[in-house]
């Protein structure tokens, strides 16, 4: 019993020892506090509820060292104040209205209104419950301060660092409510800001992008103007020239007439002198043959006079046979009627010509008979110009029964020889070993004889187009004479497959407008050096075309397949190949890895105008190009979206992706996002898509040169 009451007293005492420590360290630390708010505000007094607080607020009151401000004394009774009917007493602390604070001291009641402080700042605040706003930037964030962290003596926040006040714990709490309300709402206010000005600097963007547009649109223009007037500058020059040329061609013929008359007419005049002289002869002589003997001859007869011999010519006899040699000359220069000359060649086309003209121009390399209606050749036609290089006898009436066999054996120097739209059944016998380019295209040729070509040794093109040919009337041995043919030209014939027996150094071969439906294996076995081959416009299907018929040709890089019957790329293609056209097929599908096997790789590749869709073009389908491919077209399709694996494609400068049905353009589609330096796009076209322009990515085209060089309209997509 005993030790239970010294353990309740013991504890009674140590209880009453720790409520007067607390008090008496509280009260300064809230008489400093005060003081200091006191201090900042001008002589603002807080409310004080109790606690004993009227001897702490007078000590502070009255620590004021600043002017004395305008009170308000009401007279009360002594001791005690008297307040609108309210007895307040001695020392009593009470705010009647906000920013006024009242002092009962010996009956009088002092009032002073609190004097807020000059704020610089933009976003300014007033607290509930508090007279003064403060500045939003320069309050702390109440959640920082704890229960016994220290609090910064700032003005601005009333009481703050006074946890054990209810009023000014709630006033801070809204404080920091309104302090995130008002980051969020600047947050917002950023971010629309933020969007405003993207939306600017768009509009900034396609205003100058349209500048740039109407500009080069502009330039084009008077380009095109400047290239119009030079044009019809040159053409007007050139009208000019001809007719100086044709007026000086009169002139020079209206010359050589007088000159003929009068060369003529000193002909005439010395074959009458002759005439006269040889008279005079002929009667001297008779005379004396006719002579009585010589007793009966009277004296006076004078001597037989000497007739005169050749040399005994004068020299005005030889300029005169000089002139009309230089005479003759110049006459036969005279030309058909529709012909002109200039310098050393002759054209005749379109002038209505029969037959070729009878010319003697020694000097003459160029003669142009094209669009007349000659028949014949025949074995003399030529003589008079036997140093001609090139002759054009296209779009005559020319069979190969009118050609003798001897018409252009003379024709030592001819080099270039076309006969285009004629009526030759057959390749012409007897042309000039020194032939390098014959066109016979558009004619009757029906037949290739083993002969046809003999003694063409030095035949560099040749062109065969619109005739009658087939696998089966061109004897495969007729080009073995050709060691020296590099172009050739069969199109719009009959062939159902490739020629046999194309020489080996054939470079470039055009079939196009046949009927080839497979390419077999050996159809290039001798044809080693071949670098283009065009077979657009025929009937090839991808299962037709032989695994070895050109992969291992190692200078094939051009193929031209558009216009068949490919449904899918072609496999097996020439691991050489550069340029690969693809157009207008009906190609669905681009398998994986079909140009992987090329070196160096893909350059040009041209799809337009298939019906590739989503699923046709693979992940590995470019795999290969990426480092190569220059110009790719994919144009005219049916995708949905950018095909994977340009944005790998490095090289890449020009890009059709117009008339498809590509919805949406990611950021990371066309250009690679890490590489940002890379500007290696020259040309980019999207128009015909249903693509909406306001929902493609700032950086899509990161990697294009030129904003004006990227089409995006028109659109078929509707907002």
């Amino acid at each position: 019993m005993r030790l239970r009451l010294l353990l309740a007293v013991s504890f009674f005492c140590c209880l009453s020892y720790g409520n007067t420590k607390d008090q008496s360290v509280g009260r300064p630390l809230a008489q400093g506090r005060r003081k200091g708010r006191r201090t900042e505000h001008r002589g603002r007094v807080p409310i004080n509820g109790g606690y004993n607080g009227a001897s702490v607020f007078i000590e502070s009151y009255k620590a004021i060292q600043e002017p004395k401000p305008n009170y308000n004394v009401i007279p009360g009774n002594i001791g005690h104040c008297v307040f609108q009917g309210i007895t307040m007493f001695d020392k009593t602390v009470w705010s009647p209205k906000p920013c006024v604070t009242c002092l009962c001291s010996r009956g009088e009641v002092v009032c002073d209104e609190t004097q807020c402080p000059v704020l610089h700042c933009q976003i300014k605040f007033q607290p509930v419950g508090e007279c003064c706003r403060i500045c939003i930037d320069s309050v702390h964030d109440v959640s920082e301060i704890s229960g016994d962290s220290p609090v910064p003596d700032d003005p601005s926040v009333p009481d703050a660092g006074i946890p054990h006040l209810p009023a000014q714990t709630g006033e801070r709490r809204q404080t920091g409510k309104y302090k995130n309300a008002e980051r969020k709402r600047r947050k917002k206010q950023n971010k629309e800001k933020e969007r405003q000005r993207k939306q600017l600097e768009e509009q900034e963007r396609y205003k100058d992008k349209e500048l740039r547009r109407l500009q080069e649109e502009a330039e084009e223009r008077a380009a095109a103007e400047e290239k119009r007037k030079r044009t019809e500058e040159h053409w007007r020059a050139e009208e000019e020239r001809l007719q100086r040329l044709e007026i000086e061609q009169r002139e020079m013929l209206k010359a050589l007439e007088e000159a003929a008359a009068k060369a003529q007419q000193r002909l005439r005049a010395v074959d009458h002198d002759e005439e006269e002289e040889r008279e005079q002869v002929v009667w001297l002589r008779g005379d004396v043959f006719q002579m009585q003997p010589q007793a009966s001859a009277p004296a006076d007869i004078p001597p037989l006079p000497t007739p005169p011999g050749p040399s005994q010519a004068t020299e005005e006899e030889e300029e005169e046979e000089e002139e009309e040699g230089r005479e003759s000359e110049r006459i036969s220069y005279t030309l058909p009627q529709g012909c002109t000359i200039s310098d050393v060649i002759v054209s005749c086309e379109n002038a209505k010509l029969t037959s070729i003209p009878p010319l003697s121009i020694p000097e003459l390399k160029s003669l142009n008979l094209k669009g007349n209606a000659i028949t014949t050749i025949p074995a003399g036609a030529f003589n008079g110009i036997l140093n001609l290089e090139w002759v054009d006898l296209g779009k005559n009436k020319i069979s190969s029964s009118g050609i003798d066999p001897q018409a252009f054996k003379n024709l030592k120097f001819l080099t270039r020889m076309y006969m285009d739209g004629n009526l030759l059944e057959e390749i012409p016998q007897g042309i000039p070993g020194t032939l390098l380019e014959l066109k016979i295209n558009e004619n009757n040729i029906h037949e290739i004889e083993e002969n046809s070509f003999e003694g063409l040794n030095s035949l560099v093109t040749l062109e065969m187009e619109g005739n009658l040919l087939s696998e089966g009337n061109v004897n495969p041995k007729a080009f073995i004479p050709l060691n020296q043919l590099t172009y050739l030209r069969l199109g719009r014939n009959h062939f159902r497959m490739i020629p046999q027996g194309l020489p080996p150094s054939l470079q470039e071969l055009h079939l196009e407008n046949n009927l080839i439906e497979e390419i077999s294996e050996g159809a290039l076995n001798q044809s080693t050096n071949i670098n283009v081959i065009v077979l657009r416009h025929n009937k090839i299907d991808e299962s037709r075309i032989a695994p070895l018929a050109w992969l291992n040709h190692r200078t094939l890089e051009s193929i031209d397949l558009s216009y068949n019957k490919l449904h899918l790329v072609p496999s097996f293609l020439p691991k050489s190949l550069v340029h690969l056209v693809l157009v207008g097929n009906q190609i669905e599908r681009i398998p994986g890895y079909v140009f992987a096997h090329m070196e160096p790789g893909l350059e040009y590749l041209y799809l337009s105008y298939n019906k590739l869709d989503g699923d046709g073009v693979e992940p590995e389908s470019f795999f290969g190009t990426f480092l190569t491919m220059t110009e790719l077209c994919l144009d005219h399709n049916q995708l949905t979206s950018v095909p994977t694996g340009i944005n790998e494609m490095t090289s890449l400068h020009f890009l059709r992706l117009n008339n498809n049905n590509i919805r949406h353009i990611g950021e990371d589609n066309i250009c690679d996002p890490l590489n940002d330096e890379d500007l290696h796009l020259v040309a980019l076209r999207l128009e015909n898509n249903l693509i909406d322009p306001q929902k493609i990515p700032p950086t899509a085209f990161s990697c294009v040169r030129s904003y004006s060089s990227i089409i995006l309209k028109p659109q078929r997509f509707k907002k």
